[in-house]
Parts: C-alpha cells; structure tokens; sequence
C-alpha cells in the first residue's frame, strides 16, 4: 500500500530487502518536499521563519504525537535534535547534593545506559540494574523494585532494543514507583511501531521517542511528552525554557514555561519537525494506523519463521529467537548468536 511512496529510496536500492527499520527506515518521497520547504522558509524568510516554526510546525508536530500516543495535551511535548539531550535534563532534575538512586533494566537502549554508567563511575549516582529473564517474571520484579527502593528516578524502555521485549503493564509499574520518583519510558523502539496509548499514564511519567526509526522522518525530530503540572526545574536548561521571559529584569530564581517548554534547549534544526509532520501526514491520509502496521509486522514475522524452519537453515535456529515462545514483540526479531555481526551495504560488517 505505500511502497509507491518510497520511489526514491526503492529506486536507489533496487532489489534490497530492508530489515533495518530497527535503525535508520526509508525516508518516504513526501519528506524530501518537506526538507526543501523549510530549505525555502530558512531562505526566505530568515529570522522570521521561527514565526512559521513555532506558528505552524511545532503545533502540528505535537499534535501528531499527542495524537499517537493519545495524550491529553499536545502542548505537553517538548522537541530536542536527540533522546540523549532529554536523558541529560531529566538527570538535572534530580538532587545531586548525594548520590541519586536510579532504577532502571539492564536493557536499556545506550543514550540512557552510557551516561547513567558514567555518572555512576563519576559518584554522582547509585544504578541498579532489574535483568530481563526470567522473562515471565519481569514486570513483577521490577514493580516490586520500583516499589522497594527510595528511587530519584525509574527509567524504563517500553520495548527493550536488545530482544523486541515489550512491557505490557506500564501502569502497573509506574503506580508502584514512589511518589517523589520522576518516572520516564523510553518508548524510542514502541513509537509508531506497536499501538501505545498513555493516556492513563500522562500525568505521571514522562515518555520519549523520536523520527529516526519507525517514524521514518529522519535524524533531530526526537520529543518528550511531559506530565501535565510538571514544576521540575531542569538544571541544564536552554534560553527556550522560558522564553516568554527573556525581555523581564532578572529576578531571584531562574524562570521556567509552564508547559513543556520547560524541558526545551536551544536554537534547534526545524528540519526533522518538517520531515516527521509530513511522514506523519502521509500515514493518517493512507490510513496506515499504528495497528495495521503492526498487524503487518507481525504477519511478516510469522512467514519468515515458518520459512525459517521449512529450510531448515541451521544457522539461525528458531531456538536462538529472544524473548522464547510467542509472547509479545516489537516489530524486529531478535535472535542471539554467538559472533553476530551486522552487515553494513558496502560490504563489511560491524560488531553489533
């Protein structure tokens, strides 16, 4: 139904089956006329094209979101050119007159477990690590922990990027959290890939993705939706913040917006917002909803173990896919293999 919309890419690639929406997906053909629209505005228009950019673009991006997700409040969505700037800022919430105590899976995806190790490492914080397996026991295990421990913040992936895993019971584990806890979900490998509906969960935790992937928009469109009645005051923070506020005399304590401004930066590339609005167009006219992607998904997973097995090509055994068995999965299939490698198209291959 939308490969005509993917002329460029397919027409570049002839013959190649793209099993990496995992990482960068193909670009559709309607997101180059949106890179070259805002390529027009920034000539235009200069300085003034952050009339249309916060006038236009930016509503329309949250609403996208909010709509996905099912949020209450589209203008509870902050943007950022990566998930790693919001890791930061949600860390400078946090009191580090003492060592912070973070929870968090083992499984967390680098921009979160990177730098959490090294504020580890540095004495700035206190990690502790819930393992996915067993796998049955998971979301009970990590509730318990949530509700166990005097946590400053609960970081958890809706869908694990290093085995499909997904967390069916968000609530459950974001109610057992402490109430003084902030509470974020990675839901970078869940975003337009399985249906998610945080409603329930929006004025409690905090939810970021991006377009990189599934959202098939590109690099510098990431976003994080935050609680309605949110007073955290980032302390790495940017002049968007407050930026109502810029003109005022200086006063006694650093202002904050009082929507997800608050968790905004600084002087950002507009591009992706112009590319995500349009893959996101593209998608809703199609009629393309998260489900039926995902039902497609799963179909194609299905023929491709059956296949799988009806060759009976050892060096990929049904018994190496993670998690086991048919419990739910984002839309890759992880398999463990000893000496995986990822190929990459010239020819060689990285370690994964």
């Amino acid at each position: 139904m939308l490969a005509a919309h993917f002329s460029r890419f397919l027409a570049a690639n002839p013959g190649l089956l793209h099993f990496a929406a995992h990482s960068h997906h193909p670009w559709p053909d309607d997101t180059e006329a949106a890179q070259a629209r805002y390529w027009r505005d920034a000539a235009t228009m200069a300085d003034h094209k952050w009339t249309r950019v916060f006038g236009e673009v930016l509503p329309e991006a949250q609403s996208h979101v909010a709509r996905l997700l099912r949020l209450p409040d589209p203008g509870q969505v902050a943007f950022a050119p990566n998930t790693h700037e919001f890791v930061a800022r949600l860390f400078s919430c946090l009191d580090v007159s003492r060592p912070v105590r973070v929870l968090a899976s083992a499984h967390e995806f680098y921009s979160f477990r990177r730098q959490a190790r090294r504020l580890q490492e540095a004495g700035w914080l206190q990690l502790t690590e819930i393992p996915a397996e067993p796998w049955d026991t998971f979301e009970s295990r990590f509730a318990d922990a949530a509700a166990g421990g005097d946590w400053d913040l609960v970081f958890l992936s809706h869908v694990f990027f290093d085995s499909g895993f997904v967390v069916q019971d968000l609530g459950r584990i974001v109610r057992s959290a402490p109430a003084r806890a902030v509470v974020a979900i990675d839901g970078y490998h869940a975003f337009c890939a399985i249906p998610v509906d945080f409603s329930a969960l929006a004025d409690r935790a905090f939810y970021l993705a991006g377009g990189y992937k599934y959202a098939m928009s590109g690099e510098g469109a990431c976003f994080l939706a935050v609680p309605g009645g949110c007073e955290l005051r980032p302390a790495n923070t940017g002049w968007y913040a407050s930026f109502e506020t810029l003109s005022a005399a200086a006063g006694a304590e650093v202002p904050y917006a009082d929507d997800a401004f608050r968790f905004w930066g600084a002087t950002f590339d507009p591009s992706g917002l112009y590319r995500f609005n349009a893959a996101m167009r593209l998608l809703k006219e199609e009629g393309a909803t998260i489900e039926r992607i995902h039902d497609h998904a799963r179909a194609l997973q299905a023929r491709f173990l059956e296949a799988l097995a009806e060759a009976g090509f050892t060096d990929l055994p049904a018994a190496s896919l993670v998690p086991p068995g048919g419990r739910p999965r984002g839309n890759f299939l992880p398999f463990e293999i000893d000496g995986a490698e990822v190929p990459i198209l010239d020819g060689s291959a990285a370690p994964f």
